[in-house]
């Protein structure tokens, strides 16, 4: 982990620590609820819509957080990047999670899912989702995302059992001491 300057706080903005541990929440539901179960339900279930409306309703919301986070994020002294490719990371999952409600919401537009999910007109459902270009960019970049989730964890998992560095920490809520989980980090690494 670099060296944090004198100005640079401990741990994440209270803000952003509550957006990272809720929007964690509601993605994972919304990938669990995409992979399991509106994929295992035939569009011509008529409980396929009322699961459908959690899922978009979700995704606007996850949008909306997504949003508020990156402009928080911009604005808050943040920590020190654990490296190099931690910015490049985040930023990543930013735009990841903007263009999978993008395809999302290109798909509801495409197949009428507005009238059909929230207006209530009674019009079916399209026989497949599958026809729709944007459905399929929506599913790629779900598997994408689990996988970079996947990593995410482990990567924090490791620098937090392996490197001892502290670095999960900064995630959680608390003072916001400058550079002292750094300090502590430095300290562990001479000791061993």
């Amino acid at each position: 982990m670099k060296t944090a300057s004198r100005h640079q706080p401990s741990r994440y903005h209270p803000v952003l620590v509550s957006l990272h541990w809720l929007m964690a929440v509601l993605i994972l539901a919304a990938l669990a609820v995409g992979f399991f179960v509106l994929a295992a339900m035939e569009n011509a279930d008529p409980r396929k819509i009322a699961v459908l409306r959690w899922h978009m309703a979700g995704g606007m919301l996850i949008l909306a957080l997504m949003i508020i986070r990156l402009v928080v994020r911009l604005l808050a002294a943040r920590p020190a990047p654990a490296n190099r490719l931690a910015p490049i990371v985040h930023y990543g999952f930013y735009l990841l999670v903007v263009v999978m409600a993008g395809t999302g919401f290109a798909t509801a537009l495409a197949a009428g899912l507005p009238e059909i999910v929230f207006a209530g007109s009674g019009a079916p459902l399209p026989k497949s989702f599958a026809a729709y270009p944007t459905f399929q960019a929506h599913f790629w970049l779900a598997t994408l995302l689990a996988g970079f989730i996947v990593l995410h964890v482990g990567a924090a998992l490791y620098h937090h059992l392996v490197q001892r560095d502290g670095l999960l920490r900064r995630m959680g809520f608390g003072r916001r001491v400058p550079g002292a989980l750094t300090r502590a980090a430095t300290i562990h690494r001479s000791a061993s």
